[in-house]
């Protein structure tokens, strides 16, 4: 019991075992049940002793300790010879020896599987046993075996919904469920015949764990589906949504994973409790956080994407007394996400600050609600730009890479965004404080590589084509990485060509004089990269003032 080795003593046990007086046997088979495994060389001799002696005894006592022992030291060899004589032991006389018996038996049919066949039919029958013991170990007994081929336990149906409808005892109601579960999907009929006493158990049953039980099997085995199945979802998630509101934070978390898996069928239902869900990603636990945001993925819309986008925008926001040190565009996100929250009926507030792992999880669940079956949830993309923006700034984990795939995808993709999406990439050039952070973990940069490269490709769409060229240009860009440097260079030197362009359009002769000073301060601009270590960007800087000479000539 001290867990010393006792493979020493392995023989004296047997001997103890063995022993006429039912106090050392008592104490032989608890050494056994304690040191012995099916890999004991002595097992084997024990066989004659459980066959021929205890399970055959007329004490009670012996029966008992014999059954307790067997069950913790049988090996596929015992389980063989001794299956026989516990599938006897099935109808004795004391009830109390029936259920060890049948607790045994599993013990069997996972060491020797062929026993099941051959004892089936009389384990069957203690589902209709007389005393509720028996009945309830069957049932676990069943609950357990069941997981493999369920398909086979079909015709036990009747017997256990008859336990199902006239059982007080929650713990085999428990089981009973749990196997229906498990039935439901290999007999459609089953479905029907269960969902009124399921209902009844859900709408009148004080007990959580059996409430819990039943949502599930409702949820595993399909018993939501289809329009009979409409009632049953709507009590279910009633049920569910008032475990939200629990001070317990284990009805919590129960509840928001039933409601993950009610969601993907029946979201206009969970889409009720929207508000308390969105409260619940504020809440201390971690566990309960992750399930809200998996709760809330799931349940996004065209309809309510904005809503629940936007919540969690300004969960990422600091509160108010660490925004001091936030840019200028975090602190406007801030005011404007603590004041839509105000307003809508969300108890949801600014968030505290939150570990980078957790952070991480939030901006990527934002990403992939939007991005959906491309964009299937987006009804303004002009919305989705800012959010990609606002998103850069307030996220404090490194997904830049993610974001500005994006945000190339969304300006590609749909045209009629483009020159909006131009605008607020101007303005994000603009601003020179993920310049300065640059080297700052958790700084979204890469998004800067998108802005270039829209500014560039769209360049048509641009107000203030010279205002653009002097952001790609500046000192402080070259404190960011050499691929985002290489397309800096490339989209200024695409701006500067259509700028070109459009002015020999309308050409003047005063005309000359303003393209040679813009490509003065264009080439003395380019003395922060010429020395450059990387081959890319040294490639890039010596082809803008070529191509800019040329342009001029």
């Amino acid at each position: 019991m001290l867990g010393y080795d006792m493979s020493w003593a392995s023989f004296h046990v047997v001997e103890v075992m063995s022993s006429s007086r039912i106090h050392l046997k008592a104490i032989g088979y608890l050494a056994a049940s304690q040191s012995f495994d099916e890999k004991t060389d002595v097992l084997m001799l024990t066989t004659n002793t459980f066959k021929k002696v205890d399970l055959t005894s007329a004490v009670p006592a012996e029966i008992s300790a014999s059954v307790n022992a067997l069950s913790h030291v049988i090996s596929p060899d015992l389980a063989r010879d001794l299956s026989i004589d516990l599938v006897a032991m099935l109808n004795h006389s004391r009830p109390y020896i029936r259920k060890r018996a049948v607790l045994a038996m599993y013990k069997v049919f996972v060491k020797y599987p062929e026993a099941l066949p051959h004892s089936f039919a009389r384990f069957r029958e203690k589902l209709e046993d007389s005393d509720p013991g028996v009945v309830s170990a069957t049932v676990n007994v069943l609950c357990e075996i069941a997981r493999q081929n369920p398909e086979n336990y079909l015709p036990l149906a009747p017997q256990l919904f008859h336990i199902l409808t006239t059982s007080s005892n929650n713990w085999m109601l428990i089981k009973v469920i749990k196997l229906f579960g498990a039935l439901a999907p290999f007999e459609p009929r089953l479905v029907k015949k269960l969902q009124a006493p399921i209902t009844d158990l859900i709408s009148t049953t004080p007990a959580v764990s059996l409430l819990y039980e039943c949502v599930r099997t409702c949820i595993i085995g399909g018993m939501l589906q289809g329009s009979s199945g409409d009632v049953l979802a709507k009590t279910c998630v009633e049920k569910l949504a008032t475990f939200l509101e629990d001070s317990d934070q284990n009805l919590k978390y129960i509840a928001l994973l039933a409601l993950v898996k009610i969601v993907p069928s029946h979201p206009h239902l969970v889409a009720v409790y929207q508000d308390v869900i969105l409260a619940s990603i504020n809440d201390q636990d971690i566990s309960i956080r992750m399930r809200s945001l998996e709760l809330l993925t799931s349940m996004v819309t065209p309809y309510n994407l904005q809503s629940i986008v936007q919540q969690l925008l300004a969960h990422l926001v600091p509160s108010e007394s660490a925004t001091a040190g936030l840019p200028d565009a975090a602190q406007s996100l801030a005011r404007a996400t603590t004041a839509s929250a105000q307003a809508s009926t969300s108890t949801t507030s600014p968030s505290t600050v939150f570990g980078t792992a957790y952070r991480l999880e939030v901006s990527r669940r934002i990403l992939d609600m939007c991005s959906r079956d491309t964009y299937e949830n987006v009804q303004d993309f002009e919305w989705y730009l800012s959010v990609l923006v606002d998103l850069s700034y307030v996220a404090n984990v490194d997904v830049g890479v993610e974001i500005k795939n994006q945000l190339m995808d969304v300006a590609v993709r749909v045209k009629a965004v483009r020159r909006y999406a131009v605008t607020l990439m101007t303005k994000l050039l603009s601003d020179d404080t993920l310049l300065l952070h640059a080297n700052d973990e958790g700084n979204c940069t890469n998004v800067l590589w998108a802005a270039a490269w829209i500014c560039g490709e769209y360049c048509r769409e641009l107000v203030d084509p010279q205002k653009a060229l002097d952001y790609l240009l500046q000192p402080n860009v070259s404190s960011l990485s050499p691929d985002i440097i290489s397309v800096y260079l490339q989209s200024a030197l695409k701006i500067f060509g259509y700028w070109a362009a459009e002015i020999a359009d309308r050409w003047r002769d005063d005309f000359l004089d303003e393209v040679k000073r813009q490509v003065e301060v264009i080439v003395s601009s380019l003395g922060e990269f010429i020395r450059h270590s990387d081959i890319e960007v040294q490639e890039r800087v010596r082809a803008v003032p070529i191509n800019c000479c040329w342009i001029c000539c």
